[in-house]
C-alpha cells in the first residue's frame, strides 16, 4: 500500500513517566529542523472522554488547544517544542473511541453485526491516527501511546498499531519503544532485564520494535547496547541512550547526538534532506543553563503539591526567564496556607506573584489575601483566569468597600456578584457545557500596559473558564483605578484588567501559558519577569 505520510508509534515499557512525550516531541523537533512537516498525536487509554473533568491531582494540567479541545498535558510539550498548534485530532481517549463506536452502533452503522474490540474499536483507533495524516498532509505523524505496554487498557491500541504496521507495509511505519535500564547501586550494575521483558510483552502482542530508547541515569557501555540489540532483535545503532538531563529542552540535542532522527529517517526510507537547524534552540538552551541573574517568583495555587498541575505556567517561566537571561526560581505556595498573619512572612523574599487558575472555593481566601498584599506593597502581579477574578473580588471588597463582593461560583447568593455567569450559561448544568474554550479575539486599550507589552492592538488568546467579570460593576471598578484594558470585541466581555498606578498589576481571563513556546516566549510572562527584576 502506497502512502505519502509516514507513521511513527512511540510506546513505553517497565514504568510510567519515562518521558514518551518528551522523546516524541524531541524526535519531531529534529525531523522538523531537517525540513519535514511533522505532527504528534497522543492516544490516552483512560475512559474519560477528555481530561476536562479530571482532577489535576489525577492527571496534571488540562491543556487547551486553539480549537477548544481539552487535552492531555503532553500536547503542551508538543506545541512548545514544535512551535505549531495542535487540535482536537491530536488527542484521542478510549472514552472518545468507545463513545464513537457505540454511537455508530445505535445508529445502525454496523448493519446488525456484533460490535467487538476487533475490528470495530481497533478500526476506529486506526481511523483517528490516519485522519491526522490525511488532514494536512504531514510528512510524518508521530503517535504516542499512553500508559505502559502490558496494561490491559492499552491492548486495543497495541493491536491497532500491529494492524497498521501490516497494512502500511514496507518502510511506511515504525515503532520506537521507550524503556528503563535501572542502575542497582548495591551491585554497581545497569540491568537490562526489565527492557528485555518489556520487549517480550510487545513481541507477544505481535509487534517487533524498530528502535529502542533506553532511559538511564548512567551512560550505557558498548557491551550493554550490543546485549540489548541481540536479546531484543534490533540493530545496534537502533539502541538509543537517553540519559537524565537537567532540563527537558536538552533532550532534542541529546537525541541528535544519538542519531535518533537519522535512524528513524533511514528506516522510513526518507532522505536526510539537510542538517538540523537548531541554532535558535541551542542559544535558548545556553541562556537557560547560563543565566546572568536570578529572581524569586511565587506561584499561589491550590494544586501546588503536584507541579504538573501548572506545567504550562512553569514552562512559560523557563521561556520568559531565558528571554531575560534570568533564572526564575519558582516557589509553589498552597493558598490554603495563607492567612492575614503569615502572608508577609510567606511572601517576604518574592519579587513577583502569580495567582494561578483553578475551579471551586477551596483556597480562595488565601488567594485574595495574597492579591491584597501585592497590590498594597507594589509587587508585580499576574493573575490568570481565576487569579484575575480574585484580583477583581479583592479590589471590590477593599477599595470599593463592597465587603460581600464575590463570584457566584463561590457564593451563589452574594450581594455583589462582581464575577458571574453570563445569562446564556445559567440554564446549563452539564460539566463543560458552560465553558468558554479555545481561542477568542481581544482588543487592547491603546497606551495601556498590555498594549505596550504585546506591541499591538488585536490579540487572540485561549480560554478555559465559566465565570466572567460582571459588566454591571465595570464602571465602578474603573472609576476607582482598576481599568479594563482588554475587551472581547464580539461579546464585550472583559478579558484583561490592570491597575495603571501599580508597578505591574495585570489580571487576564484567558490562559497565556498555553501559547508560550521555546521560539516564541509569551510577551506577558517576559514583561512580568522584566518588571520583577526591576528593568
Amino acid at each position: 500500500m502506497e502512502t505519502t505520510t509516514k507513521y511513527v508509534f512511540v510506546t513505553g515499557g517497565v514504568t510510567s513517566s519515562l518521558g514518551k512525550g518528551i522523546i516524541s516531541a524531541s524526535l519531531a523537533r529534529l525531523l522538523q529542523s531537517r525540513g519535514y512537516s511533522v505532527t504528534i498525536q497522543k492516544l490516552d487509554p483512560y475512559l474519560n472522554v477528555d481530561p476536562g473533568t479530571l482532577n489535576p491531582y489525577e492527571h496534571g494540567e488540562c491543556f487547551v488547544t486553539e480549537d477548544g479541545a481539552e487535552t492531555d498535558l503532553d500536547l503542551g510539550h508538543y506545541e512548545r517544542f514544535l512551535n505549531t498548534f495542535t487540535s482536537q485530532a491530536n488527542n484521542v481517549t478510549s472514552g472518545r473511541i468507545y463513545q464513537s463506536v457505540i454511537n455508530k452502533e445505535r445508529k445502525g452503522d454496523y448493519l446488525g453485526k456484533t460490535v467487538q474490540t476487533i475490528p470495530h474499536i481497533t478500526d476506529e483507533i486506526k481511523r483517528r491516527v490516519k485522519f491526522l495524516g490525511t488532514k494536512q498532509k504531514f510528512d510524518v505523524v508521530i503517535t504516542e501511546i499512553g500508559g505502559t505496554v502490558g496494561d490491559m487498557e492499552s491492548l486495543p491500541y497495541i493491536e491497532a498499531v500491529r494492524q497498521m504496521k501490516y497494512e502500511l507495509g514496507g518502510n511506511n511505519s515504525l515503532v520506537v519503544h521507550l524503556t528503563l535500564v535501572p542502575y542497582l547501586a548495591a551491585a554497581g550494575e545497569l540491568k537490562t532485564k526489565p527492557t528485555q521483558h518489556s520487549v517480550k510483552i510487545l513481541l507477544e502482542n505481535g509487534i517487533q520494535p524498530d528502535v529502542l530508547v533506553l532511559r538511564t541515569e548512567k551512560s550505557l557501555s558498548i557491551d550493554i547496547r550490543k546485549k540489548v540489540a541481540l536479546f531484543c532483535n534490533v540493530e545496534s545503532d537502533a539502541v538509543v541512550e537517553s540519559l537524565d538531563v537537567s532540563t527537558i529542552y536538552e533532550v532534542p540535542l541529546r537525541m541528535k547526538d544519538e542519531k535518533l532522527d537519522q535512524t528513524v529517517l533511514r528506516k522510513l526510507d526518507l532522505p536526510l534532506k539537510k542538517d538540523p537547524e537548531l541554532k535558535i534552540w541551542t542559544e535558548f538552551l545556553d541562556k537557560v543553563k547560563n543565566p546572568k541573574k536570578e529572581v524569586n517568583i511565587t506561584l499561589v495555587g491550590k494544586y501546588t503539591e503536584l507541579p504538573d498541575a501548572y506545567k504550562s505556567i512553569i514552562e512559560s517561566f523557563v521561556h520568559a526567564g531565558a528571554a531575560n537571561e534570568c533564572k526564575v526560581r519558582l516557589k509553589m505556595l498552597n493558598s490554603e496556607r495563607i492567612n492575614e498573619s503569615n502572608v508577609a512572612e510567606l511572601l517576604a523574599d518574592t519579587k513577583g506573584i502569580v495567582v494561578a487558575p483553578g475551579f471551586g472555593s477551596r483556597g480562595i481566601e488565601g488567594k485574595l489575601i495574597a492579591v491584597k498584599y501585592v497590590r498594597e506593597n507594589n509587587i508585580p502581579f499576574l493573575g490568570i483566569c481565576l487569579g484575575m477574578q480574585c484580583a477583581v473580588i479583592e479590589f471590590a471588597r477593599n477599595i470599593l468597600g463592597l465587603t460581600e463582593a464575590n463570584s457566584t461560583e463561590m457564593d451563589r447568593h452574594t450581594a455583589h456578584p462582581v464575577i458571574d455567569l453570563m445569562e446564556g450559561q445559567k440554564g446549563i448544568v452539564e460539566k463543560g457545557g458552560t465553558m468558554r474554550l479555545g481561542a477568542y479575539p481581544c482588543k487592547l486599550t491603546k497606551k495601556s500596559r498590555v498594549h505596550s507589552t504585546y506591541g499591538k492592538e488585536d490579540i487572540s488568546e485561549r480560554h478555559r473558564h465559566r465565570y466572567e467579570l460582571n459588566n454591571s460593576y465595570r464602571s465602578l471598578l474603573e472609576e476607582a483605578g482598576m481599568k479594563a484594558t482588554g475587551i472581547n470585541p464580539d461579546s464585550q466581555l472583559v478579558e484583561i484588567v490592570e491597575i495603571p498606578s501599580h508597578k505591574w498589576f495585570v489580571g487576564v481571563q484567558f490562559h497565556p501559558e498555553y501559547k508560550s513556546t521555546v521560539l516564541n516566549p509569551h510577551p506577558l510572562f517576559v514583561d512580568f519577569i522584566k518588571a520583577a527584576i526591576g528593568e
